[in-house]
C-alpha cells in the first residue's frame, strides 16, 4: 500500500440518494476520496446506492420491508434466513425500525471474512451494535453523524396530535437508546456542522473532543447557474418533505397563501410525494391551493434537480431544523436566490441574512411570506443573493474539501491503534481481496 493511499470501507444501512442526505454522502464523498487516490468500498443496504465509476460496491441485503410499492410487508417464510432476518421482522412488527441494528449485525459478518483488505472503517450514521463489535474485531472505526435523531423525534412528538400517535412515535424511534451508547464509544465522529456538534454533545452524551466538525459540500458542477434556463416567473421551489414536520412544508404552504394577495402568479414547486391519506391534502384544501398553485414532482434525475433550480425565482428551505441542509447549498450553488430558516445549521450554510439568502424565524408563515416576496419583487436583491450565495459554496462547500478533511480523520483513528492488517495472515488477505473482487465486478450486486 502506498505511504499516502488509504483503503476505506464505508457503511450506509440505506444507500441510495433519493433516501435522504446519507446517500447523497456516501456517493460524494466516495467520489472525491477516489478523485484523490485512495481506493473506498461501499457496503450498503437497499435501496441501492447510485455509485460513480472507481468506487466499489458490496450488498449487504435486508428483507428491504419498507420498500415501494409494498412498504411493511410481510416477508415469505423462505426469506427468513438468519437471526438479523428475525429480528428485522420482529422490531417492524412491533412498530420499531430496525435497519440501524440488523444493517450493523450483517455488515460485521460481510467483513469478517475481509480482514485486511481495508485501513479503515467509515460507517455513515448506523450506530448499530455490530458497529461496536467491528471495533472489537480489530477494526479502525470512524462514524458520521450528520444531526442527532433525537431532533426528529421532539419534533415528531411535538406533532403527534394523539396519545396513540405519540406511543407509536417513541416505539418507531426506539433504535436511538442503541445509537447513544454507540456514539459514545466510538473514538472518533464526524458531523457536518458546529450546531450539529452542540446537539451531539447535548442530546447524545458525546464528549466534546470526539467529535470533529467538516462541512459536507455540493456538486457545484452540476448545481450551477444555467443562462440557457429561463426562470419561470413567481416559481417558488423546495424540496421540503411532505409528511416530515421538521421540514417546515406546512408553514411554507401557509406562507403562500398569504403572498399570492400581493402576487397572484406565485406558485410553489415541491419535490416529494404527497400521500394522499396525509396532512397535506387537508391544509392545501384549508388555504384553497388546490389546483395550479402547488405542484409535487418525484422521481426527479440530477440533471432534473438542477433544472428545477435553475427554473426557479427563489428557492425556500422551511426547515424548522437542519443539521447542515444540502438543498440550501444546490440553491446557493445555482444562483439561485434563498430564503431560509435560521433553524439548526442553516445560519452556517447561508451566512448572515441578506448576504447570500434571507433568514427568517422557523415555522413563522408572515416572516416567510414577507422574505419570499421581497425577492419576487427586487430584482436587484435577488441577482445580489444569487452571485454571493454561489460565491459563499465555492469558498466553502466542495466535496473535495470534506474529502481531504476526512482522509485526515481516517488517518488519526488509524494512527491511534493498529489496523487488523497487522494481525491477519497473507493467505487470508488474498483469499479476502478475490472474494471481494468478484462480489464488486461490475461496480453493482449484492454480497
Amino acid at each position: 500500500m502506498a505511504a499516502d493511499r488509504l483503503r476505506v470501507a464505508l457503511l450506509v444501512y440505506r444507500g441510495n440518494p433519493h433516501s435522504g442526505g446519507q446517500g447523497v454522502y456516501t456517493r460524494y464523498l466516495a467520489r472525491e476520496l477516489v478523485e484523490l487516490g485512495h481506493q473506498v468500498t461501499v457496503f450498503a443496504g437497499q435501496p441501492w446506492p447510485v455509485l460513480d465509476e472507481g468506487i466499489r460496491f458490496v450488498g449487504v441485503p435486508s428483507l428491504d420491508l419498507y420498500r415501494q410499492p409494498d412498504p411493511f410487508r410481510f416477508p415469505r417464510l423462505g426469506e427468513l434466513r438468519s437471526p438479523a432476518d428475525l429480528a428485522e421482522l420482529a422490531i417492524m412488527c412491533s412498530g420499531g425500525f430496525p435497519e440501524p441494528r440488523t444493517f450493523s449485525w450483517r455488515v460485521r459478518r460481510v467483513l469478517s471474512a475481509r480482514k485486511g483488505l481495508f485501513d479503515v472503517v467509515h460507517d455513515n450514521q448506523t450506530f448499530g451494535t455490530g458497529v461496536l463489535d467491528l471495533m472489537r474485531d480489530g477494526w479502525s472505526v470512524l462514524g458520521t453523524c450528520h444531526h442527532p435523531i433525537t431532533v426528529d423525534r421532539s419534533l415528531d412528538l411535538a406533532h403527534a396530535g394523539s396519545w396513540r400517535r405519540s406511543l407509536s412515535l417513541r416505539r418507531w424511534y426506539g433504535f436511538l437508546a442503541m445509537q447513544k451508547r454507540v456514539a459514545r464509544q466510538l473514538p472518533r465522529i464526524v458531523t457536518v456542522s458546529e450546531s450539529s456538534k452542540r446537539d451531539i454533545v447535548a442530546q447524545m452524551g458525546v464528549r466534546p473532543e470526539r467529535l470533529a466538525v467538516v462541512p459536507i459540500g455540493v456538486d457545484h458542477e452540476r448545481f450551477r447557474p444555467r443562462p440557457d434556463v429561463a426562470v419561470v416567473p413567481g416559481r417558488i421551489f423546495t424540496t421540503a418533505s411532505a409528511d416530515v414536520p421538521l421540514k417546515g412544508l406546512v408553514p411554507l404552504l401557509e406562507a403562500l397563501a398569504r403572498l399570492r394577495d400581493e402576487h397572484p402568479g406565485a406558485h410553489l414547486v415541491v419535490v416529494g410525494r404527497m400521500r394522499e391519506d396525509g396532512p397535506i391534502p387537508a391544509v392545501l384544501s384549508r388555504l384553497g391551493l388546490d389546483g395550479p398553485a402547488v405542484r409535487f414532482v418525484s422521481g426527479v434525475s440530477d440533471d432534473g434537480m438542477a433544472r428545477l433550480y435553475a427554473e426557479a425565482a427563489v428557492a425556500v428551505v422551511p426547515s424548522l431544523y437542519e443539521g447542515f441542509s444540502l438543498p440550501a447549498a444546490e440553491a446557493m450553488a445555482s444562483g439561485t436566490p434563498l430564503v431560509a430558516t435560521t433553524g439548526g445549521a442553516l445560519p452556517e450554510v447561508v451566512g448572515p441574512s441578506g448576504r447570500s439568502g434571507l433568514l427568517v424565524t422557523p415555522g413563522n408563515p408572515g416572516e416567510l411570506a414577507a422574505a419570499i416576496g421581497r425577492v419576487l419583487a427586487e430584482p436587484g436583491l435577488a441577482a445580489q443573493l444569487a452571485e454571493a450565495g454561489r460565491r459563499r459554496v465555492l469558498e466553502r462547500f466542495t466535496w473535495r474539501a470534506c474529502a481531504l478533511a476526512t482522509a485526515e480523520h481516517y488517518r488519526w483513528v488509524i494512527d491511534r491503534e493498529p489496523v487488523a492488517e497487522r494481525r491477519v495472515s497473507p493467505a487470508r488477505v488474498a483469499a479476502a481481496a478475490a472474494a471481494t473482487a468478484a462480489a464488486t465486478a461490475g461496480n453493482v450486486g449484492p454480497c
